[in-house]
């Protein structure tokens, strides 16, 4: 007797694997630019809720110590932040401070002046097409 051959072969063309490969390159390349634009999202958001944060602080500071706060130090110092939030966009808690003149205090105070406002560091573009040092 003898041993049937099998002729036909176990596996997969490479004429499949080109076809499957294709499909996921296309699937890779429409996922990709979501998930950067998500991304981008979720940082500007995290932004937006640092900037609140950060802007609510310095008016509750003013209001309590009757004089705006010198630096966002300030705020550590008199417990109304543990640390001072990183920036997401630049990645390092480097915020831009706007300085006014002291307007609350008494008379007979020094008129010292403070942070009035708070903004990212970054120049970058934002979704909305403002930059974000603008926000």
């Amino acid at each position: 007797m003898r041993a049937k051959r099998n002729t036909g072969a176990c596996g997969f063309t490479l004429l499949e694997l080109m076809i499957v490969m294709a499909i996921l390159l296309i699937l890779v390349s429409i996922a990709a630019p979501m998930y950067q634009q998500q991304i981008r999202h979720a940082r500007e958001s995290v932004l937006r809720q640092n900037l609140f944060t950060l802007r609510t602080l310095i008016s509750q500071y003013t209001l309590d110590k009757q004089k705006a706060p010198q630096s966002l130090d300030d705020l550590i110092s008199a417990s109304y932040l543990k640390t001072i939030p990183k920036d997401p966009i630049t990645g390092s808690a480097d915020w831009t401070v706007d300085q006014s003149e002291d307007t609350i205090s008494s008379p007979d105070q020094q008129d010292e002046g403070g942070i009035d406002d708070v903004h990212s560091a970054s120049t970058q573009i934002g979704t909305n097409g403002t930059a974000y040092n603008t926000w």
